[in-house]
């Protein structure tokens, strides 16, 4: 009876822990499967390879895209594969820099004039400066508009040079949206028969 009663737990104990190996198994499984669906949910295709999100993401790292940006206008762009905004952003410097040149010598010149009228006021005086003919008044309101228009359009020159930082840097996070087939934001024509044309912002998903 006593060789019974011992043989009896001893089934039991093996019973209980052949359960419990079972069990694990069985998380382990679950994990697994958890996991393949995970990769699986982050993959996209780029021709015959599968690359996943993060190893795809990993590619534009946006704080590499800021940097570049602001060592050198238009680098951040060339980073994220943008290379169509690259004439533009080298196109607007260059307009405003030569917005800016020409307030500058506009400054410069008729400075140059003021001055002369400021020195020789009996000379002056009835006919203004011998190369312009504008009065000492005139030229002193010339220079006071060509200081202040160079001014105003440095500093846009200063945000935009902060903007395309800010582009390059946003650009570099919108990456992620590209993985998805079925998501589009984009900009783009539109035609309303009682509004006319415009551009619009459609987002499909």
């Amino acid at each position: 009876m006593r060789y019974s009663g011992l043989l009896l737990i001893l089934i039991l104990h093996s019973l209980a822990g052949l359960a419990q190996e079972v069990k694990k198994n069985k998380d382990t499984i679950a994990k697994k499967d958890t996991s393949s669906l995970l990769t699986d949910s982050i993959t996209m295709k780029s021709g015959k390879n599968v690359v996943s999100i993060e190893s795809y993401a990993a590619r534009f790292d946006p704080r590499k895209a800021l940097f570049y940006a602001a060592i050198l206008p238009g680098a951040g762009q060339a980073y994220n594969k943008k290379y169509w905004k690259m004439p533009l952003v080298y196109g607007g410097f260059w307009g405003l820099i030569l917005i800016v040149k020409f307030y500058n010598d506009n400054e410069i010149k008729y400075k140059d004039q003021l001055f002369y009228n400021i020195n020789n006021p009996i000379t002056t005086a009835t006919n203004g400066n011998p190369v312009s003919g504008l009065s000492t008044d005139q030229l002193r309101t010339i220079v006071d508009q060509a200081r202040r228009q160079r001014d105003y359009f440095t500093i846009i020159t200063g945000f935009f040079y902060i903007l395309q930082m800010v582009d390059a840097h946003v650009d570099a996070h919108l990456k992620e949206f590209d993985l998805n087939p079925k998501l589009h934001v984009r900009v783009e024509p539109r035609f309303n028969p009682g509004q006319g044309i415009g551009m619009g912002l459609n987002i499909r998903f």
